[in-house]
């Protein structure tokens, strides 16, 4: 009798251990958030495609994500703005640049706000913005980009669809609420922003793969509120913290970064549901090591402070791979860089782990 109670006990045991356990690797990665931590800050260097990669393709298009998923990166990087439609388009300009987009015809003939190029994206509706043709360039200063022609400006929800077309359940999508703190009539107003881009996380399905960045971190307490489980990214330069000045920074969400000693890691540690630092790399913000009166930002004790508060360091957007390499030395946590494909190859040849690649399926 005892045996047979032990054999059952036995068998209860393994049954529940199947049970619980999942049934395949992907089912582990659509449910939990991509794992790229060990300790309290990344195991695995976080290669970061600005925009999709803006020296590799037409920025903020699905034709960029998706090369950069074959690739092979650990986030995609996006910027987000709010239509008058409260639609959620995928652009870096509050207003439509000419050097990105250009006009093809207006969506009525009579249309008063044609030509649509030079206006606020907040001004314009998502059919409006969906007559541009915003691939017809290869923008300036990026002679291997590759164009994609006729492109149309992207909403949140088709970046999503194509992660989930890969099966990309291990990478993140870095969405920023590209809310104009220094000027908020220039976008659309905070708590709608920060509304829509919630709600489309939420209905992509994907939350677990979604951090939220931005430089406005009124619109960082706002999304806490809104959606206290997604991670934040809060984003600065030296001028945004406005050291020295008298009162709050309008880019702090009314933290005033003196009450702090103009410590940016202590003052953007102060917010609920930060989780990472991304800071400008260095001064000027395009320079580079071996450029005469630069200087880096980010500082080995910058790293050193945010990691003891458990947080990572995520600098912006370094394109030069001297520059790149330094700041790995100061042990940061990932870059965010328009030239995916050259910081992989860095990461190959210094012997770091490697991003999983997530190509088209045939």
């Amino acid at each position: 009798m005892r045996r047979l109670v032990t054999t059952c006990l036995t068998l209860a045991s393994t049954t529940l251990l199947v049970l619980a356990a999942p049934a395949t690797a992907e089912a582990t990665d659509r449910h939990a958030r991509p794992d790229h931590t060990k300790g309290n800050h990344r195991d695995a260097f976080d290669l970061q495609a600005h925009r999709g990669g803006v020296g590799m393709t037409t920025e903020s298009t699905i034709a960029g994500f998706s090369k950069a998923l074959a690739l092979g990166v650990t986030t995609l990087e996006l910027d987000t703005q709010v239509t008058k439609d409260a639609k959620v388009v995928v652009t870096h300009d509050r207003k439509v640049s000419a050097t990105i987009c250009k006009d093809t015809s207006p969506v009525v003939p009579d249309d008063a706000q044609f030509p649509y190029v030079g206006k606020y994206v907040k001004d314009l509706t998502l059919v409006q913005l969906k007559t541009m043709d915003c691939g017809y360039q290869q923008r300036p200063g990026f002679p291997q980009q590759e164009v994609v022609h006729g492109a149309a400006m992207a909403e949140l929800k088709d970046v999503f669809a194509l992660v989930k077309k890969r099966r990309a359940w291990g990478v993140t999508l870095n969405v920023e609420t590209k809310v104009e703190a220094g000027a908020p009539h220039e976008t659309a107003p905070r708590e709608l922003f920060v509304r829509r881009v919630a709600e489309e996380i939420r209905r992509s399905g994907l939350s677990r793969q979604v951090t939220v960045q931005s430089f406005d971190w009124g619109a960082l307490m706002l999304m806490h509120r809104i959606s206290p489980r997604l991670p934040l990214v809060a984003l600065t330069n030296h001028d945004f913290l406005q050291v020295g000045q008298p009162g709050a920074s309008p880019w702090l969400g009314g933290i005033d970064a003196d009450e702090f000693g103009g410590d940016f890691v202590k003052a953007a540690a102060s917010i609920d549901g930060v989780t990472t630092l991304s800071p400008v790399y260095g001064m000027p913000q395009s320079g580079t090591i071996d450029q005469p009166g630069f200087r880096f930002y980010v500082t080995p004790q910058m790293v050193r402070s945010a990691h003891r508060r458990g947080l990572e360091v995520v600098p912006w957007t370094c394109d030069d791979m001297p520059t790149v390499a330094a700041l790995m030395d100061m042990g940061v946590d990932g870059i965010i860089t328009d030239y995916p494909d050259r910081v992989r190859a860095l990461m190959a040849d210094r012997g770091m782990r490697l991003p999983r690649a997530y190509r088209a399926r045939g």
